[in-house]
Protein backbone atom coordinates (compact mmCIF):
# COMPACT_ATOMS: atom_id res chain seq x y z
CA UNK A 1 0.00 0.00 0.00
CA UNK A 2 2.91 2.37 0.02
CA UNK A 3 2.66 5.18 -2.39
CA UNK A 4 5.85 4.79 -4.92
CA UNK A 5 5.00 8.16 -6.64
CA UNK A 6 5.03 10.25 -3.22
CA UNK A 7 8.40 8.49 -1.95
CA UNK A 8 10.00 9.19 -5.14
CA UNK A 9 8.79 12.66 -4.84
CA UNK A 10 10.71 12.28 -1.81
CA UNK A 11 13.90 11.31 -2.96
CA UNK A 12 13.72 13.86 -5.67
CA UNK A 13 13.47 11.35 -8.39
CA UNK A 14 12.16 12.58 -11.48
CA UNK A 15 9.07 11.27 -13.05
CA UNK A 16 7.68 11.23 -16.38
CA UNK A 17 4.35 11.31 -16.88
CA UNK A 18 1.37 11.00 -19.52
CA UNK A 19 -2.21 12.89 -19.00
CA UNK A 20 -5.01 10.27 -19.61
CA UNK A 21 -8.68 11.70 -21.15
CA UNK A 22 -9.94 9.16 -23.09
CA UNK A 23 -11.43 8.16 -19.96
CA UNK A 24 -11.54 4.31 -20.30
CA UNK A 25 -9.44 1.57 -18.74
CA UNK A 26 -8.43 -0.41 -21.39
CA UNK A 27 -6.68 2.65 -22.89
CA UNK A 28 -5.96 3.47 -19.45
CA UNK A 29 -3.67 0.43 -19.04
CA UNK A 30 -2.17 0.68 -22.79
CA UNK A 31 -0.78 3.71 -21.45
CA UNK A 32 0.80 2.02 -18.46
CA UNK A 33 2.09 -0.67 -20.74
CA UNK A 34 3.94 1.52 -22.27
CA UNK A 35 6.26 2.36 -19.58
CA UNK A 36 5.59 6.33 -18.07
CA UNK A 37 6.16 6.75 -14.02
CA UNK A 38 2.68 8.12 -13.39
CA UNK A 39 -0.37 8.74 -15.42
CA UNK A 40 -2.88 11.50 -14.32
CA UNK A 41 -6.68 10.27 -14.57
CA UNK A 42 -8.58 13.46 -15.78
CA UNK A 43 -11.77 14.39 -14.10
CA UNK A 44 -11.96 17.60 -15.04
CA UNK A 45 -11.80 17.98 -18.79
CA UNK A 46 -12.56 14.61 -20.01
CA UNK A 47 -15.47 12.71 -19.50
CA UNK A 48 -14.52 10.53 -16.53
CA UNK A 49 -16.72 9.88 -13.25
CA UNK A 50 -16.48 8.31 -9.92
CA UNK A 51 -16.60 4.71 -11.48
CA UNK A 52 -14.69 5.17 -14.85
CA UNK A 53 -11.74 6.30 -12.69
CA UNK A 54 -12.24 3.44 -10.46
CA UNK A 55 -12.06 1.10 -13.37
CA UNK A 56 -9.21 2.97 -14.48
CA UNK A 57 -6.84 2.38 -11.63
CA UNK A 58 -7.90 -1.15 -11.16
CA UNK A 59 -6.88 -1.31 -14.83
CA UNK A 60 -3.44 0.36 -13.84
CA UNK A 61 -2.82 -0.90 -10.56
CA UNK A 62 -0.93 -4.03 -11.42
CA UNK A 63 1.66 -2.33 -13.41
CA UNK A 64 4.44 -0.08 -12.26
CA UNK A 65 2.89 3.17 -13.48
CA UNK A 66 1.77 5.40 -10.84
CA UNK A 67 -2.10 6.92 -11.14
CA UNK A 68 -2.96 10.36 -10.19
CA UNK A 69 -6.15 11.51 -9.82
CA UNK A 70 -7.37 15.20 -11.07
CA UNK A 71 -11.10 15.90 -9.92
CA UNK A 72 -13.15 18.86 -11.26
CA UNK A 73 -12.81 20.36 -8.25
CA UNK A 74 -11.36 20.14 -4.52
CA UNK A 75 -14.97 19.59 -2.83
CA UNK A 76 -14.22 17.97 0.39
CA UNK A 77 -16.79 15.17 -0.95
CA UNK A 78 -15.25 13.99 -4.21
CA UNK A 79 -11.93 14.02 -2.37
CA UNK A 80 -13.18 11.59 0.18
CA UNK A 81 -14.69 9.23 -2.94
CA UNK A 82 -11.85 9.26 -4.63
CA UNK A 83 -9.61 8.75 -1.70
CA UNK A 84 -11.90 5.68 -0.77
CA UNK A 85 -12.20 4.10 -4.51
CA UNK A 86 -8.12 3.36 -3.86
CA UNK A 87 -6.34 6.99 -5.05
CA UNK A 88 -3.36 7.91 -3.61
CA UNK A 89 -2.77 10.56 -5.08
CA UNK A 90 -4.42 13.42 -6.02
CA UNK A 91 -3.62 16.93 -8.00
CA UNK A 92 -6.49 19.55 -7.43
CA UNK A 93 -6.98 22.49 -10.05
CA UNK A 94 -7.14 26.35 -9.70
CA UNK A 95 -5.37 26.42 -6.28
CA UNK A 96 -4.97 30.32 -5.75
CA UNK A 97 -4.29 30.59 -1.60
CA UNK A 98 -2.92 29.22 0.89
CA UNK A 99 -6.28 28.99 2.74
CA UNK A 100 -7.07 26.77 0.36
CA UNK A 101 -4.55 24.87 0.47
CA UNK A 102 -4.76 24.25 4.19
CA UNK A 103 -8.21 22.78 3.55
CA UNK A 104 -7.32 20.65 1.32
CA UNK A 105 -4.52 19.34 3.22
CA UNK A 106 -7.60 18.73 6.04
CA UNK A 107 -9.23 17.13 3.19
CA UNK A 108 -7.38 14.37 2.73
CA UNK A 109 -6.10 13.36 6.27
CA UNK A 110 -8.35 12.19 8.86
CA UNK A 111 -9.44 12.98 12.02
CA UNK A 112 -8.19 14.99 14.36
CA UNK A 113 -5.94 16.29 12.10
CA UNK A 114 -8.38 16.62 9.08
CA UNK A 115 -11.59 15.96 8.05
CA UNK A 116 -11.57 12.96 6.19
CA UNK A 117 -14.43 10.98 6.82
CA UNK A 118 -14.31 7.65 8.02
CA UNK A 119 -15.53 4.90 6.07
CA UNK A 120 -12.94 1.97 5.16
CA UNK A 121 -15.41 -0.99 5.35
CA UNK A 122 -16.80 0.22 2.11
CA UNK A 123 -13.53 1.21 0.73
CA UNK A 124 -11.51 -0.14 -1.79
CA UNK A 125 -8.45 1.71 -0.26
CA UNK A 126 -8.42 -0.10 2.86
CA UNK A 127 -9.25 -3.59 1.00
CA UNK A 128 -12.47 -3.32 2.71
CA UNK A 129 -10.75 -3.10 6.34
CA UNK A 130 -8.29 -6.30 5.52
CA UNK A 131 -5.86 -3.91 5.88
CA UNK A 132 -5.51 -3.82 9.72
CA UNK A 133 -3.92 -0.64 10.18
CA UNK A 134 -4.86 1.01 7.57
CA UNK A 135 -6.69 4.11 9.25
CA UNK A 136 -3.49 4.96 11.56
CA UNK A 137 -1.10 4.51 7.85
CA UNK A 138 -3.08 5.92 5.39
CA UNK A 139 -2.57 9.92 5.63
CA UNK A 140 1.15 9.20 5.26
CA UNK A 141 0.66 7.80 1.82
CA UNK A 142 -1.67 10.28 0.94
CA UNK A 143 0.24 12.40 -1.69
CA UNK A 144 -1.72 16.27 -2.35
CA UNK A 145 -0.39 18.07 -5.41
CA UNK A 146 -1.74 21.32 -6.10
CA UNK A 147 -2.61 23.10 -9.55
CA UNK A 148 -1.39 26.86 -9.52
CA UNK A 149 -2.71 28.26 -13.04
CA UNK A 150 -3.36 31.96 -12.59
CA UNK A 151 -2.16 35.18 -11.87
CA UNK A 152 -3.76 35.36 -8.56
CA UNK A 153 -1.84 31.37 -7.82
CA UNK A 154 1.51 32.84 -8.79
CA UNK A 155 1.15 36.02 -6.39
CA UNK A 156 0.66 33.38 -3.27
CA UNK A 157 3.10 30.71 -5.06
CA UNK A 158 5.47 31.42 -1.66
CA UNK A 159 2.92 31.06 0.82
CA UNK A 160 0.80 28.19 -0.88
CA UNK A 161 4.58 26.02 -1.19
CA UNK A 162 4.88 26.82 2.44
CA UNK A 163 2.13 24.94 3.83
CA UNK A 164 2.46 21.66 5.84
CA UNK A 165 0.77 18.59 3.85
CA UNK A 166 0.89 19.54 0.53
CA UNK A 167 3.87 17.75 -1.28
CA UNK A 168 3.77 19.00 -4.66
CA UNK A 169 2.78 22.10 -6.68
CA UNK A 170 1.85 21.61 -10.70
CA UNK A 171 1.65 24.51 -12.79
CA UNK A 172 -1.01 24.32 -15.46
CA UNK A 173 0.69 26.16 -18.45
CA UNK A 174 -2.81 26.08 -20.83
CA UNK A 175 -4.89 27.97 -18.23
CA UNK A 176 -1.89 30.16 -17.15
CA UNK A 177 -1.20 31.12 -20.68
CA UNK A 178 -4.72 32.21 -21.02
CA UNK A 179 -4.67 34.44 -17.62
CA UNK A 180 -1.63 36.24 -18.98
CA UNK A 181 -3.29 37.35 -22.10
CA UNK A 182 -1.90 34.42 -24.55
CA UNK A 183 -4.58 32.34 -24.83
CA UNK A 184 -3.23 29.06 -26.81
CA UNK A 185 0.11 30.10 -26.99
CA UNK A 186 1.50 28.63 -23.38
CA UNK A 187 5.44 28.93 -25.80
CA UNK A 188 4.62 32.50 -25.36
CA UNK A 189 8.40 34.12 -23.71
CA UNK A 190 6.26 35.91 -21.27
CA UNK A 191 4.32 32.52 -20.43
CA UNK A 192 7.68 30.77 -20.28
CA UNK A 193 9.53 33.07 -18.17
CA UNK A 194 6.32 32.93 -15.49
CA UNK A 195 6.66 28.84 -15.86
CA UNK A 196 10.80 29.06 -15.59
CA UNK A 197 10.17 31.37 -11.81
CA UNK A 198 7.34 29.30 -10.36
CA UNK A 199 9.08 26.19 -10.44
CA UNK A 200 12.24 27.97 -9.50
CA UNK A 201 9.86 28.73 -6.64
CA UNK A 202 8.87 25.55 -5.90
CA UNK A 203 11.91 23.84 -5.96
CA UNK A 204 13.51 26.20 -3.62
CA UNK A 205 10.67 26.33 -0.98
CA UNK A 206 10.97 22.00 -0.86
CA UNK A 207 8.14 21.02 -2.75
CA UNK A 208 8.10 18.49 -5.95
CA UNK A 209 7.28 20.97 -8.82
CA UNK A 210 5.63 19.59 -11.60
CA UNK A 211 4.00 20.70 -15.27
CA UNK A 212 2.04 19.29 -18.78
CA UNK A 213 3.98 19.98 -22.19
CA UNK A 214 3.76 18.75 -25.24
CA UNK A 215 7.09 20.89 -25.85
CA UNK A 216 9.92 18.55 -25.85
CA UNK A 217 12.32 21.47 -25.30
CA UNK A 218 10.08 22.63 -22.10
CA UNK A 219 10.21 19.60 -20.93
CA UNK A 220 13.48 18.87 -20.66
CA UNK A 221 13.67 22.57 -19.51
CA UNK A 222 11.72 22.43 -16.75
CA UNK A 223 13.81 18.76 -15.42
CA UNK A 224 16.61 20.78 -15.34
CA UNK A 225 15.74 23.35 -13.37
CA UNK A 226 14.41 20.37 -11.09
CA UNK A 227 10.78 19.91 -11.97
CA UNK A 228 10.11 16.09 -10.26
CA UNK A 229 7.07 15.23 -12.32
CA UNK A 230 6.53 16.10 -15.68
CA UNK A 231 3.57 14.97 -17.77
CA UNK A 232 4.99 15.12 -21.56
CA UNK A 233 1.53 14.32 -23.73
CA UNK A 234 -1.62 13.81 -23.85
CA UNK A 235 -3.74 10.09 -24.65
CA UNK A 236 -6.09 12.08 -27.14
CA UNK A 237 -3.35 13.82 -28.76
CA UNK A 238 -1.23 10.77 -29.56
CA UNK A 239 -3.92 9.47 -30.90
CA UNK A 240 -5.33 11.80 -32.99
CA UNK A 241 -1.94 13.12 -34.38
CA UNK A 242 -1.67 9.20 -35.21
CA UNK A 243 -4.54 9.00 -37.19
CA UNK A 244 -4.10 12.19 -38.82
CA UNK A 245 -0.75 10.76 -40.14
CA UNK A 246 -2.14 7.50 -41.09
CA UNK A 247 -5.21 9.55 -42.74
CA UNK A 248 -3.05 11.77 -44.32
CA UNK A 249 -0.55 9.23 -45.96
CA UNK A 250 -3.59 7.97 -48.43
CA UNK A 251 -5.66 10.91 -48.48
CA UNK A 252 -4.93 14.37 -49.64
CA UNK A 253 -7.85 16.30 -48.01
CA UNK A 254 -7.04 14.90 -43.89
CA UNK A 255 -7.18 17.44 -41.46
CA UNK A 256 -4.49 19.65 -39.70
CA UNK A 257 -4.48 19.69 -35.90
CA UNK A 258 -5.36 22.27 -34.16
CA UNK A 259 -3.46 24.50 -31.79
CA UNK A 260 -4.87 25.40 -28.50
CA UNK A 261 -1.89 24.12 -26.41
CA UNK A 262 -1.08 20.55 -25.48
CA UNK A 263 -5.03 20.06 -25.39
Amino acid sequence: MNNAFKRRLHDQQAQIGLWLGLADPYCAELAANAGFDWLLIDGEHAPNDLRSILGQLQAIAPYASQPVVRPATGDTATIKQLLDIGAQTLLIPMVETAEQARELVRAVTYPPRGIRGVGSGLARASRWNTQADYLDSADEQVCLLVQVESLEGLRNLDAITAVEGVDGVFIGPADLSAAMGHRGNPGHADVLSAIEQAITCIVAAGKAAGILTGDDRLARRCLELGASFVAVGVDTTVLMRGLQGLAGRFKTNGASLAGGGVY
